[in-house]
């Protein structure tokens, strides 16, 4: 079979040189991608006059049967053809005759593959950005549910201070909020047409290059031809967003299998999303969570993987750029997974209100605020500091909790402290009072949950209460 360009050439390409080269395997993928952006191309060329009226509906019509073949799955992909442009080309051709040939009229591989890859990940952001919004909901709903839930918080994995559980499951909120805004914003530099930038120089044809734009519902146009079929910025801050995204969930993943071990038995997963041992009949393991946190380093890969690629290449088009797909697809491909089983996760969770509470009350996460409340009393809190360090030392020493102290005890250390010491050392009290803005009081958390129901509600996946 001879190539759609091989007329400058005398002899058939190796058949490893076709293997190694050919992109098909995988940019099949972008069939109907593919087939959107040549019947905007060719509906220009009708209108502007280049090609004929007849002619330019013939070949839409054309495509869009091959567009119903793909759609069903009826389309043999040859390897020959290399890639999914002369793929679809040659299904024309034996379509409809020599008049298919006339398609590629003022446009060139370079970026009719520059326009597919940007339709692409249009498409696919915007489900990812929907499929964060779920994963927000979830964080949401849970949250509602545990405003006044307490756990000890943690720092250096030790225990800090006792917060609501309300509280850290926001924090996860917020980070997917600035995940789904940077999606949100690339979406100015993937909904832009590089479609009629021809090879790298623009075409000889009077084109209309705002009227593909127009068709294909991009936003603008590459102003520079060279830049047009070069750039792989758009992939690569898809991939970084991803990158981010994955390194959020994977932190949650590593929360979540900890809290469902034995050592913490703070909430346990539903069995949909756990899975057991072919030794141990007792055992219920985390394997999504697991999964989500090891596949954050091969969206970390695909992202040093093009960055590489792109840092020596000179303009305009280079064969290095085939390898900008399977890393963009294989991202796509775990975020749309990841998201919903995450999503799914979260709002079938159970949460043991009574071992996270059991937890703070034996602990020291209560000494911060009674070296507050030394300092109510007028002690400088460098030295109340001091006083609270030498208190807990003291009660590691007898076996005891702060809570256990006796006042004689407690006044060892200074006179300052007064029966009302012991209300202050609750945990349901050191939460509470953390009243300031963004802190873990039932108030301030309550004020969060208000923000982002009203930011769930602009999104449309929450209703007005």
């Amino acid at each position: 079979m001879s190539k759609l360009w091989g007329g400058r050439f005398t002899k058939a390409t190796d058949h490893l040189v076709e293997e190694y080269t050919a992109s098909i395997t995988f940019d099949q993928k972008m069939a109907l991608h593919d087939i959107q952006g040549s019947i905007a191309h060719v509906t220009m060329l009708g209108e502007t006059g280049i090609i004929p009226q007849d002619e330019a509906k013939q070949i839409a019509a054309g495509l869009q049967q091959i567009e119903k073949k793909v759609q069903k799955g009826e389309v043999q992909f040859s390897i020959e053809d290399e890639d999914i442009h002369m793929n679809i080309e040659r299904q024309l051709h034996e379509l409809i005759g020599p008049v298919a040939g006339k398609l590629h009229t003022g446009r060139s591989r370079n970026d009719q593959v520059a326009t597919d890859m940007h339709l692409y990940l249009r498409d696919k952001v915007e489900g990812i950005i929907e499929a964060l919004q779920q994963v927000q909901l979830a964080l949401y709903e849970q949250a509602v549910e545990h405003k006044e839930t307490i756990l000890p918080g943690y720092t250096h994995l030790q225990r800090a201070q006792p917060i609501s559980f309300a509280h850290h499951l926001l924090a996860y909120y917020w980070m997917i909020q600035r995940d789904k805004e940077r999606f949100q914003e690339s979406m100015k530099r993937i909904n832009i047409s590089p479609l009629g930038a021809g090879a790298l120089a623009g075409t000889t044809f009077s084109i209309d290059r705002r009227r593909t734009a127009e068709l294909l519902q991009f936003a603008k146009v590459y102003p520079n031809s060279l830049d047009a079929v070069s750039d792989r910025d758009f992939i690569i801050e898809f991939l970084a967003n991803a990158s981010l995204l994955m390194m959020h969930i994977s932190r949650l993943s590593e929360e979540l299998i900890l809290w469902m071990s034995q050592e913490f038995q703070f909430i346990e997963l539903d069995d949909a999303y756990c899975t057991g041992s072919s030794i141990m009949p007792q055992k219920k393991n985390p394997d999504v969570p697991e999964l989500l946190r090891g596949k954050t380093g091969r969206v970390y890969g695909n992202l040093i993987s093009l960055l590489t690629v792109m840092k020596g290449l000179p303009l305009a088009y280079n064969k290095d750029l085939q390898e900008d797909k399977e890393g963009m697809f294989d991202t796509v491909e775990t975020l749309e997974g990841a998201l919903p089983l995450l999503a799914g996760m979260l709002a079938t969770m159970k949460v043991k209100k009574e071992k996270m509470q059991a937890a703070v009350c034996k602990d020291y996460s209560n000494a911060t605020d009674i070296a507050d409340y030394l300092a109510t009393k007028g002690i400088p809190f460098r030295e109340a500091h001091r006083i609270v360090g030498e208190t807990v030392l003291y009660a590691i020493s007898q076996g005891k909790y702060l809570l256990d102290l006796s006042m004689e005890e407690f006044q060892r250390f200074s006179p300052q402290f007064q029966e009302d010491v012991y209300v202050v050392l609750q945990p349901q009290h050191v939460m509470a009072a953390r009243r300031s803005e963004g802190g873990t009081s039932p108030e301030a958390v309550e004020q969060q949950l208000n923000l982002a129901a009203h930011l769930l509600q602009e999104d449309g996946v929450l209703k007005h209460q």
